[in-house]
């Protein structure tokens, strides 16, 4: 598992669709042979850009929004441009032992798609090898977000554009904070106490866990003043030249989880079987648990938490300078040297327009990548809007760190879950910053 979106089981597919893929991407298993196109040929005499993607497109009465919305973006550019865009699938049962990073660097690689739907870690792979276009001559480029541009830069070129940004925050029950007068977390000490308060007045696990999201309370630890401090790329150069170590930001976030886990605050074992939402949430909705981790859209969907029976708060995560949001992206890129490289360029700037931005975003009611566009969040969302909205944020992947964050991260938590110490779990740190000097 690595990336935002490296997430196992049928459920995460629904669920996390509705960021552009955004936790499905990375981890299906199937068993046939990945070299081989999931759709026929089409016909020579139509334009036609093909489009590696996790998800196939959905029949006319099919039930889903994300993939609704990204079709419809789809839809204008065909209709604009006079193209087909003919998708190319992954799921589940077509690889065997494959995970879906694995099948789309092997078809970037190879030049067999033009259009792809890359995970951060993805995108910074095929970044550093030349795998990729740079985008940043298309018009849409002009209008993105600076954290967009900073997230997706590889080597000073722009190589993927998302659709949408996916922030995650800790889904708060208010209404059980309010009962035992309770102010919001702010910082790390602040989360302490309430889960203290709250275990002393018979709540067994303050904070509902999974296997999955817990890196994002490292993350935002870790970065609070790298992305927040006015020194970002410095810190970012400090980083990669190895004069700065990964493990010395990483260490706080870790030594907090390791109490977290002593105090029984968080359920290690729980955690570490247990898949996102489905692990923690009905605890959440029957309000045994106050405290989860989710994503953005998971407030938007009565499939998770979007309809609970209580006060829904969003907020960032504690850390140093506050609550702190967390944001990660897929990005759609092409392939340095596609078959149809000026059609997939037309295609994307269309998809990636505000025009497109603007539909996709209001179906999908989601953080857009362009400045341009807003849309009105859901009261619950608020508290987490407002510090984007003021800059305030930690970017959980960057392709311009050489060591991949969002994955890395998770896997050594998973870690520490285990029973690794926190010496141990900076040790692996440590490996991963030697291993990326000595490319």
């Amino acid at each position: 598992m690595k990336s935002n979106l490296k997430r196992k089981g049928k459920t995460l597919t629904a669920l996390c669709l509705a960021g552009t893929a955004a936790l499905i991407m990375a981890s299906c298993t199937g068993n046939v042979n990945p070299d081989k196109n999931l759709l026929p040929s089409q016909d020579s005499g139509k334009k036609t850009v093909n489009l590696f993607s996790p998800m196939e497109k959905i029949e006319p009465d099919a039930d889903s929004t994300a993939r609704n919305a990204a079709d419809t973006t789809v839809a204008m550019a065909e209709q604009q441009l006079g193209v087909t865009v003919a998708y190319r699938t992954y799921t589940a049962e077509n690889y065997q032992d494959k995970t879906y990073d694995e099948v789309a660097l092997d078809r970037a690689r190879n030049n067999m798609d033009d259009l792809y739907l890359l995970n951060p870690d993805t995108i910074l792979t095929l970044g550093v090898e030349g795998s990729l276009m740079d985008l940043s001559g298309l018009s849409c480029a002009e209008n993105l977000r600076e954290v967009v541009k900073v997230a997706n830069t590889v080597n000073g070129k722009l190589v993927a554009i998302p659709q949408e940004v996916v922030a995650y925050g800790l889904f708060i029950n208010k209404d059980m904070f309010d009962r035992y007068q309770l102010e919001l977390p702010e910082t790390p000490e602040d989360f302490l106490e309430c889960c203290r308060v709250f275990r002393e007045n018979g709540i067994e696990t303050p904070v509902g866990t999974n296997r999955w999201w817990l890196e994002t309370f490292v993350l935002a630890q870790a970065y609070a003043d790298l992305y927040n401090g006015g020194n970002t790329q410095a810190q970012i150069d400090a980083l990669n030249s190895g004069q700065a170590k990964y493990s010395d930001y990483m260490r706080p976030g870790f030594e907090f989880l390791k109490k977290l886990i002593d105090l029984g605050y968080v359920n290690a074992e729980k955690a570490l079987v247990s898949e996102a939402i489905e692990g923690e949430g009905a605890d959440f909705l029957a309000q045994k648990t106050p405290i989860v981790m989710a994503y953005w859209g998971a407030a938007n969907t009565e499939t998770a938490y979007g309809n609970p029976d209580f006060n829904l708060q969003v907020i960032g995560f504690p850390s140093s300078r506050g609550q702190i949001p967390v944001m990660s992206m897929t990005g759609y890129a092409i392939g340095a040297n596609a078959e149809h490289a000026e059609d997939a360029l037309r295609t994307l700037d269309v998809i990636l327009s505000d025009e497109a931005l603007q539909v996709y975003s209001e179906i999908n009611r989601v953080i857009s990548p362009s400045k341009n566009v807003e849309v009105d969040c859901i009261p619950a969302l608020k508290p987490l809007n407002d510090k984007i909205q003021e800059g305030v944020f930690v970017l959980g992947s960057n392709a311009g760190l050489k060591v991949e964050q969002w994955g890395n991260t998770c896997l050594i938590v998973r870690e520490l879950l285990s029973g690794a110490t926190v010496d141990e779990c900076m040790a692996a740190f440590d490996k991963l910053q030697e291993e990326s000097l000595n490319k």
